[in-house]
């Protein structure tokens, strides 16, 4: 009996991250030159996507953090689709120390968050005529480190 009560305020101690809630917050799919581009023979297009992770504090325990993808194949006027998607998840971070805080939200959050909105993506992607787009996997660590370089940068020159 002993035991249970000694690891039970153990267990209270570990680190913690739940994710409580997971949404589109917003998806856009343009298919701009449909018909005629879902007819021609295409080669392979020019797919372009771009990453941002964005993260608010809402209380002591509870991050907002939301994976912005945005993308497009083709260029200009043979542009085949483009699509925008924010997808947000609200995460609680329990008995984390501070100095680890900022890493987990912005790294560990969105990669829990990819699989979720690689899926949306591929799925508009085909229900748009095309073959699915299946993003491959991103590192959000080097994001992240990228991320801190830049704001540095910017200290540096303020």
């Amino acid at each position: 009996m002993a035991e249970g009560n000694g690891s039970g305020a153990a267990q209270a101690a570990l680190p913690q991250l739940n994710v409580l809630v997971q949404y589109t917050k917003d998806l856009s799919f343009e298919n701009p030159n449909a018909p005629q581009s879902l007819t021609q023979q295409q080669q392979s297009p020019n797919i372009s996507i771009q990453v941002n992770v964005n993260a608010q504090k809402l209380t002591d325990t509870e991050y907002a953090v939301n994976l912005v993808l945005e993308g497009s194949a083709g260029e200009g006027a043979g542009t085949l689709f483009k699509f925008e998607l924010d997808y947000g998840g609200i995460f609680r971070l329990q008995n984390i120390p501070e100095q680890e805080l900022q890493p987990i939200v912005l790294i560990e959050c969105p990669r829990l968050l990819f699989p979720f909105a690689r899926q949306i993506i591929a799925e508009a992607v085909r229900n748009g005529g095309y073959p699915p787009l299946y993003i491959d996997p991103i590192d959000f660590v080097g994001l992240y480190q990228q991320r801190l370089q830049q704001a540095q940068g910017q200290v540096g020159t303020a």
